[in-house]
């Protein structure tokens, strides 16, 4: 594990801004890394506003969508809202579906299969819409590179509206309107919104069209929130003022969906981070393990009865999603023994029986463990399906691009990718894209790193300063929980391995000749036990948290690593 300290921003403004918001050097420096370095600058930061969101009609395309969807209302078409199944694609779905349902009743939702019918618009979700007298769809999370898709509903007299997040190909899909921040010709100011973001600028739209303000819509906002936290895109600019109501929507008055499935969740407050691992995970497991319209069906349902009972199915395929993750992920591990593959600069592995699902995730479990860009293959149809995940500093999507010879169909972004191939390519496939890992990587992309945005004394980690800290979520992509670092530091001798496996380290450090002792645990970190022991200098990166026991709260340090001085 690198340490890597960031480069400490030019003195004067650190002093300047310090000055101007009555905090100290180290909070001004937190705040200049990231790029803000004025009062109005913070304020807007620490003061996130409704106001200031962008104008939606900023975006390219957005006056053909409102205005095709008002003829749809006008005229008492049917419209379905298609998106994809992962929590993304089913929270930009129950979003627009459930704000259209409020001004036009003819409205149905799609959510492809998974399985039989894979990522994106699919032949079979239009061939639905023509079943069922449809005449205009808005897909939402998909669509970007869908052309033939939307000529083949063009030929059935069915109108295409594409909400995109995605990065767009040379080509661009002939629909009535192309909603992509991401367009090159696309002038809108904050490009980094995820599907269910280009979502709620669709309706905040609509909403303008209606009298209604940005209030009228704060109630959506726990949809978007979530899709922010699992979609992992940056937690800047807009999406921060998304996050940041989004959240107190989940804790103060979420929809009767999330209601259901926190009711069995002790925490008071969640935060992003427990969005990611708490709410996320199981909307995704709809998808992964049923379909995805179970999800939708729970984040629409207004009777907190019958959502109890969509949660509670959801959360069985949650169980059964975890059980399937770690299986597969010990039989990819030992296949990459197998094959002699763990000094490779990529890890490309393959089983028929792996379940589609959960290949992403056991893709990101890969890289835990061998750190290099990984992908996991598996059957589908005829075809064989994978999910990409990258590393640090390493474009995933660029590198796939250079494969290309070999893919049937690829889309994604610089960290995360899905394709399909041939059978028969595979073996090819896996050794190009060795070639391609192995001329394009840095080294330093090879070892995992440990970002330190300040190098601090203990003494300074009070109530106050966390409470500071605190004002910095929600965290995030781009605005990530500040890591410090301490040196000369010392156990006072009751340190100890903890957990069922003793793999967890607990130690109560001072620093110098201050003895005042601060509580730290090391997740995984028992292994360095010995660094600590018997008096011995050494040196920490950590989080500063609050530890709640027996009705107490104190700060602790979250251990992120520790060396010998």
């Amino acid at each position: 594990m690198r340490w890597k300290l960031k480069p400490e921003p030019n003195l004067q403004k650190i002093i300047k801004l310090a000055q101007e918001l009555g905090v100290d050097n180290t909070i001004a420096t937190l705040l200049v890394h990231r790029g803000i370095e004025t009062f109005d600058q913070a304020k807007a930061f620490f003061r996130p506003n409704l106001s200031d969101l962008h104008n939606p009609y900023l975006m390219k395309d957005m006056d053909l969508a409102v205005t095709r969807i008002e003829k749809a209302i006008l005229k008492g078409e049917n419209i379905l809202v298609y998106g994809d199944y992962d929590v993304d694609g089913t929270t930009s779905v129950s979003l627009v579906s459930s704000y259209l349902k409020t001004i036009h009743s003819n409205i149905a939702t799609y959510i492809p299969d998974r399985y039989a019918e894979g990522y994106g618009i699919s032949f079979k979700g239009i061939d639905f819409a023509e079943d069922n007298d449809i005449s205009l769809i808005i897909a939402l999370d998909c669509g970007i590179k869908a052309i033939d898709k939307v000529d083949y509903a063009t030929k059935k007299g069915i109108d295409f509206i594409i909400c995109d997040h995605h990065r767009p190909g040379d080509e661009l899909p002939n629909a009535i309107a192309v909603l992509d921040p991401k367009r090159s010709d696309c002038e809108y100011p904050y490009k980094e919104l995820c599907g269910c973001g280009v979502g709620f600028k669709l309706i905040q739209a609509l909403a303008s069209e209606r009298n209604q303000t940005i209030n009228d819509l704060v109630e959506y906002l726990d949809l978007v929130a979530t899709a922010i936290a699992a979609d992992i895109v940056p937690i800047t600019g807009e999406n921060r003022i998304l996050a940041y109501f989004g959240l107190q929507v989940i804790n103060q008055n979420p929809r009767t969906g999330i209601k259901a499935m926190l009711q069995q969740v002790k925490k008071k407050e969640l935060t992003i981070t427990d969005v990611v691992f708490i709410i996320a995970p199981r909307i995704n497991a709809a998808g992964r393990i049923k379909h995805g319209n179970y999800a939708v069906e729970l984040l629409t349902e207004m009777d907190f009865d019958t959502a109890v009972k969509f949660a509670s199915e959801i959360e069985k395929n949650n169980t059964d999603r975890k059980i399937l993750d770690k299986n597969i992920t010990q039989e990819a591990l030992q296949q990459i023994e197998e094959n002699n593959e763990t000094q490779t600069f990529s890890t490309v592995v393959y089983a028929k029986n792996w379940h589609k699902g959960v290949i992403g995730i056991v893709a990101s479990r890969l890289i835990e463990t061998y750190y290099k860009p990984t992908l996991v293959f598996t059957k589908s149809g005829d075809k064989l399906a994978a999910s990409a995940r990258s590393v640090k500093g390493f474009d995933i999507y660029n590198a796939l691009e250079q494969c290309t010879e070999f893919i049937e169909q690829f889309g994604g972004h610089k960290y995360a990718a899905g394709l399909t191939l041939k059978a028969t390519n595979y073996q090819k496939f896996k050794e190009k894209f060795e070639e391609v890992v192995k001329n394009t990587i840095s080294e330093e992309s090879r070892t995992p790193q440990i970002s330190i945005d300040a190098e601090i004394s203990l003494s300074k980690i009070t109530p106050k300063f966390f409470r500071i800290l605190k004002q910095l979520e929600p965290f995030g992509p781009q605005n990530m929980k500040p890591v410090f670092m301490a040196e000369g530091l010392r156990d006072n001798g009751y340190g100890k391995r903890v957990g069922a496996d003793e793999t967890h380290l607990k130690l109560n450090i001072f620093q110098g000749t201050d003895q005042k002792t601060y509580n730290a645990i090391g997740f995984s970190l028992g292994y360095k036990h010995a660094i600590t022991k018997n008096g011995k200098s050494f040196k920490a990166v950590f989080n500063i948290d609050e530890n709640h026991w027996n009705g107490n709260t104190s700060l602790q340090l979250l251990l992120k690593d520790i060396q010998e001085e």
